[in-house]
């Protein structure tokens, strides 16, 4: 697998570039002190994974990743050990390495994008953050990863940067969108039925008129979805 190192210290990029030398799956193509040439890099070349820092002057690991529309692998590597549950905010960032590397744990983040790659192959949802399967979903709470049953959820309603999410039992607030988690979410159980509102499809008690009722929560249905919602219905 190709890979580049981004770091803006000299004897840190050593440090990886000799970790990566003893792995034979790798093969650094270059290295970076910036992110902005990095950039520039990627433009024209196809990369399998980035090992990079988040604290660079200027521009950021966090600014990097942002930046790229389609980004590659991303092995964080920082001395900043409050940022590895922020970091899985970010899909394509699939490990967190804290300086000082030891080969081991490098070894252990190698095999790990391995077994990725592999799972990808064989048409299998590959290691990472988000769900851990079709059962579950993990949510970013005060820096704890939460795991909520996806049967218990029940509806999911839209607040500005926010969304809200009602369980069986209790309620979360989290900072992302409805389309993103729309994302994570199996058809089979869920349905968008309004540009505020997704639902858990199977918890419907009741319609009436431009609205479902589940449990206690009367939610508004969009004219734009109640087709799909009358399509998705067992109707006798």
């Amino acid at each position: 697998m190709n890979c580049i190192i981004i770091d803006d210290e000299a004897a840190a990029r050593a440090v990886v570039r000799q970790l990566c030398s003893k792995t034979p799956e790798l093969n650094v193509i270059d290295e970076f002190e910036n992110a902005i040439d990095a950039i520039k890099f990627l433009n024209h070349q196809d990369i399998d994974i980035v090992f990079l820092d988040i604290h660079m002057p200027g521009f950021t690991g966090v600014d990097f990743v942002q930046t790229l529309k389609n980004p590659p692998k991303i092995v964080l590597t920082t001395s900043d050990t409050d940022f590895g549950i922020a970091a899985y905010e970010y899909e394509a960032i699939v490990d967190y390495l804290v300086k000082p590397i030891t080969p081991e744990r490098f070894e252990k983040s190698v095999q790990k994008i391995i077994n990725a790659k592999n799972s990808r192959q064989k048409n299998v949802k590959p290691e990472g953050p988000g769900p851990s399967g079709d059962e579950d979903l993990y949510i970013n709470i005060d820096r704890r990863l939460i795991k909520l049953k996806l049967e218990e959820i029940l509806v999911i309603e839209a607040k500005g940067d926010y969304i809200d999410i009602k369980t069986i039992k209790e309620q979360f607030r989290v900072h992302t969108t409805l389309k993103k988690i729309k994302e994570k979410l199996p058809e089979k159980l869920f349905l968008q039925i309004h540009r505020s509102f997704i639902i858990n499809f199977t918890k419907i008690i009741d319609i009436e008129d431009n609205s479902v009722l589940i449990e206690k929560n009367v939610i508004p249905i969009s004219r734009s979805n109640r087709p799909e919602l009358m399509r998705r219905l067992n109707l006798l």
